[in-house]
């Protein structure tokens, strides 16, 4: 399902027909069209541009068995032909600044910004730290699901698993935060339509 031969549903178009879908075909979803997909989603803005979410790409099998286990037997971790596991990890992201920062930046101004942004994680927790990536990461979960959807394919948000576990079977560290795993394929079901607060009911005008 390449760009080049597949036209993509326009941004209105998938939003309109996103549903969080737990029943999905075999289909398996090419390398490329993954690759084509994540690339897109890794333009999500982040605060400094600091992008501190990583990404694991399940298609195995019986990692995707174990995974299911992990969140507590649902089964569509192990239906699903992938499973995006999304964390952030703020420890590799202030270690490897010259790599976010951009490069159009040099000199005293560049430094001065990789110490700015040092400075303002100083004396953090690691789980102070990795909840703030969190947040970041939930933007870059956001961009990624419609993105998906442009694609054809469909997805769920998960919350409910041990991250604990998670993080053994991906062999991750221990400091990092997961904020979701992502199951993605061609969906076997329709879902809920949306059921949505009106605007007014969130919104305040000034």
């Amino acid at each position: 399902m390449s760009t080049e031969t597949t036209s993509l549903l326009d941004v209105r178009s998938a939003v309109l027909t996103r549903r969080s879908i737990r029943k999905y075909k075999k289909d398996p979803i090419p390398e490329d069209t993954l690759r084509e997909m994540l690339d897109l989603a890794q333009k999500a803005p982040s605060a400094w541009n600091l992008q501190p979410w990583r990404v694991v790409v399940v298609r195995d099998q019986a990692t995707k068995e174990a995974l299911k286990e992990a969140s507590f037997g649902q089964a569509h971790v192990a239906e699903a032909p992938v499973v995006l596991v999304i964390y952030s990890d703020m420890r590799d992201t202030l270690e490897n600044l010259d790599q976010v920062i951009h490069p159009g930046v040099h000199g005293e101004r560049r430094e001065a910004q990789k110490a700015g942004i040092l400075k303002a994680f100083e004396g953090k927790s690691s789980e102070a730290l990795e909840a703030w990536g969190a947040g970041q990461t939930y933007i870059y979960l956001g961009f990624l699901m419609l993105i998906v959807r442009a694609y054809g394919y469909d997805s769920v948000p998960m919350l409910g698993f041990d991250p604990g576990r998670v993080k053994a079977i991906l062999d991750l560290p221990e400091h990092v935060a997961i904020p979701a795993l992502l199951p993605i394929g061609l969906r076997d079901e329709e879902g809920f339509s949306h059921h949505r607060l009106p605007i007014d009911r969130v919104t305040r005008w000034h």
